[in-house]
């Protein structure tokens, strides 16, 4: 990759600003995306994702969002090995990772998660647990594939959303995020191909919020008042890569707005290329008009640091690592706040300690096999 001394020169002073969210000071703009990785044996993160992480926060990484964390209730995962954030021995495990990033240098707040109807049976300790969403339908369309939600049902989430919060800020994390991307179970309430409830949970955008909503306000009343909540989001799902939650910015206001009025101090906004503009009449990115639409700082995310579309890396053909000096471009106009990084970051840990250092030619290109490894 040809990088000139200029670029890297800006590279490093843009993103070495320090920013804040809420109470937090993120020491400079750069975050680790949240990517699965399925080595917490019994939902327990060990002495390996200790590593993992901290090795990005001495490195450089200001922030870092966990992979998703499974909340406390019984069907919000399918795997033995992905990390949950309760019950004594993984809260023990998580303690020590937040403890290790904060040596390095870092912040980081995890990824609280439930996956809904995406979920298949089988999954110890809760092996018979139905998929649940708000009706009982997946994202790709399969009707009566798992359990539409009682009142019940949604008190339960929502209060397990909220204890997995209080117990973050409780053994040191910096902050949560709530995981309402992807097609996952908050996703499943705020789209309208999965959500068909006919009650205040479903209905016109602004109802379809209500869960996620009631969610974000059981979390803020749980932690400190400057203890962050970040929410993610994205239009695309996992088995709908062209699915919006909203055509025009006036669908993405009616969606965003009660979410920031319940308690949201940040915005994570998905999207799989960020440098692609979300609605017509306008180069901002989904991060941009979410922060234009809700005042609220915000995350962008997408191929960072991947030349062109990160599916092609994903499936092993490897891509040099793109430029960013559109990235530079877009921080400077102050179209979002921090910039995520994903992959790349996965495959480099010294990442972000190459860039912060205008080190860009150093920066190694991505290989799929890194997803195999906990490096």
């Amino acid at each position: 990759m040809t990088v000139t001394a200029s670029s890297a020169s800006r590279a490093a002073e843009i993103l070495s600003r320090p920013v804040a969210l809420n109470g937090l000071t993120v020491p400079n703009r750069i975050a680790m995306a949240p990517m699965t990785r399925k080595f917490s044996p019994g939902g327990v993160p060990g002495d390996d994702v200790r590593s993992y992480y901290a090795r990005r926060a001495a490195a450089g990484v200001g922030l870092i969002v966990t992979e998703g964390t499974y909340v406390g209730h019984e069907s919000a995962g399918e795997s033995n090995r992905v990390p949950r954030f309760h019950g004594e021995e993984q809260l023990a495990g998580w303690a020590k990772v937040a403890e290790a990033v904060h040596a390095a240098g870092g912040t980081i707040v995890p990824q609280l998660w439930h996956i809904g109807m995406v979920r298949k049976p089988g999954y110890p300790p809760y092996a018979d647990a139905p998929a649940v969403g708000p009706s009982g339908i997946r994202v790709d369309g399969t009707e009566n594939a798992g359990k539409a939600m009682t009142q019940s049902d949604l008190d339960d989430v929502i209060g397990a959303f909220a204890e997995a919060a209080a117990a973050a800020e409780r053994i040191g994390f910096d902050g949560v995020e709530l995981h309402g991307a992807h097609g996952y179970l908050l996703d499943q309430f705020l789209w309208a191909g999965t959500n068909r409830r006919t009650d205040a949970y479903g209905g016109d955008p602004v109802a379809r919020t209500t869960f996620a909503a009631e969610i974000v306000a059981a979390v803020r009343e749980v932690v400190s008042p400057d203890f962050p909540v970040i929410f993610r989001y994205s239009q695309w799902k996992q088995e709908a890569y062209d699915a919006r939650l909203a055509e025009t910015p006036e669908e993405l206001e009616a969606i965003l707005t009660p979410l920031a009025a319940a308690g949201v101090d940040a915005f994570h906004a998905s999207t799989r290329r960020y440098w692609l503009p979300e609605f017509e009449g306008s180069d901002l990115n989904l991060a941009g008009w979410t922060k234009k639409l809700t005042g609220r700082p915000t995350i962008t995310v997408g191929s960072v640091g991947l030349d062109g579309d990160f599916i092609r890396a994903f499936v092993g053909e490897g891509a040099p690592v793109q430029g960013i000096d559109e990235l530079l471009d877009r921080l400077e106009r102050d179209e979002f706040d921090l910039v995520a990084v994903g992959r790349a970051l996965l495959q480099d840990p010294e990442w972000a300690a190459k860039v912060l250092g205008g080190r860009l030619e150093e920066l190694k290109p991505y290989d799929a096999a890194a997803l195999n490894t906990l490096s």
